[in-house]
């Protein structure tokens, strides 16, 4: 095994150590905050697929996490109301099956990366940033103006929604289901990389006209890999609205996709536990330093311009040196 291999083990120990102890300190608060940091880390996944591989600099992918946290959102509320979705053309009921909601999140959040996708993917460097960026504020302004679930105040969900042989209240048995379609995901995105089309992508990346010389369209491999992360974004925004019982129109705004991006720059950005080692990071700063300030951030920014000036490879990439 690599020392990065050996270093990513014990990252997805010690993520699972942490909830464990919890249990048996009797400390359940500690629990969702190891539940949080595996699901902003699936988050991170999603985007890491993109700017890793792709080098897609996405500030638009909390466009991603609140469809997905919607999805999960508008099923359950009409499930917990006992109202149809849809009666015409035919009949479409709410529910609070957590599969069923993750295949509605992951699909909508795909669709949805592939109408903007085709369109940003158009364009390059700042004007993508830009044009992901409007996207997802288009999607904030809509959800403010949506009094059907909510609007500015957003929605409440009354209990967790459920899976076939969990209690999903009971705060381990979720954080079960978290850590598992983390590393579900984490698996997913290895292969991606090792794949013909990780290697396809990662050369349209390096150099566009020498994927388009050996045979590879640069426009169609960044949009499939946008896709793909865009579903896995979705899976956590429909989590992180089901951790929460509550949905928002903040989880579209600018600030949660700037967040995303805090996470896989401070893990390593294209680091396939990059993301887990990001979040996990800024859920202990927000935790230890939120206590003392208000504004913490400063704290975090300052931690963020170092990685970005002197350890380009983040966290991840600097513990591995660091053991050569």
């Amino acid at each position: 095994m690599t020392r990065e291999g050996m270093l990513n083990a014990a990252i997805a120990a010690g993520l699972l150590a942490v909830p464990l102890w919890a249990l048996w300190a009797d400390e359940p608060f500690t629990i969702t905050l190891a539940t949080r940091v595996a699901i902003l880390a699936l988050a991170g996944v999603g985007l890491n697929l993109a700017l890793g591989l792709g080098g897609l600099v996405s500030l638009g992918h909390a466009l991603f996490f609140g469809i997905g946290g919607y999805a999960m959102g508008i099923l359950a509320h009409h499930a917990q109301t006992y109202t149809p979705l849809m009666e015409v053309p035919f009949l479409i009921e709410g529910t609070k099956s957590m599969p069923v909601i993750w295949l509605v999140a992951m699909v909508t959040s795909a669709l949805a990366a592939l109408a903007v996708g085709a369109l940003s993917l158009r364009t390059s460097g700042v004007y993508f940033i830009m044009i992901t960026l409007a996207f997802g504020q288009m999607f904030y302004y809509f959800a403010i103006s949506w009094p059907a679930y909510g609007g500015e105040d957003g929605l409440s969900i009354y209990v967790r929604n459920g899976f076939p042989g969990l209690n999903t209240l009971d705060p381990i048995q979720f954080f079960g289901i978290c850590y598992g379609l983390l590393l579900l995901a984490l698996f997913v995105s290895a292969r991606i990389a090792a794949s013909p089309f990780g290697l396809a992508l990662s050369t349209a990346r390096q150099s566009p006209a020498r994927a388009e010389t050996l045979g590879f369209s640069p426009f169609r491999l960044r949009l499939i890999a946008f896709v793909i992360s865009g579903a896995i974004t979705g899976l956590a925004g429909a989590l992180f609205a089901d951790l929460n019982r509550f949905v928002s129109p903040t989880m579209f705004s600018w600030h949660t996709s700037g967040e995303i991006m805090v996470f896989v720059i401070l893990g390593g950005v294209a680091r396939l536990f990059g993301p887990v080692a990001g979040a996990a990071l800024f859920i202990l700063l927000e935790h230890w330093l939120g206590g003392l300030s208000d504004y913490w951030h400063i704290y975090l920014g300052a931690l963020l311009l170092g990685v970005v000036l002197f350890a380009r490879g983040g966290l991840v990439g600097t513990l591995v040196r660091g053991r050569s």
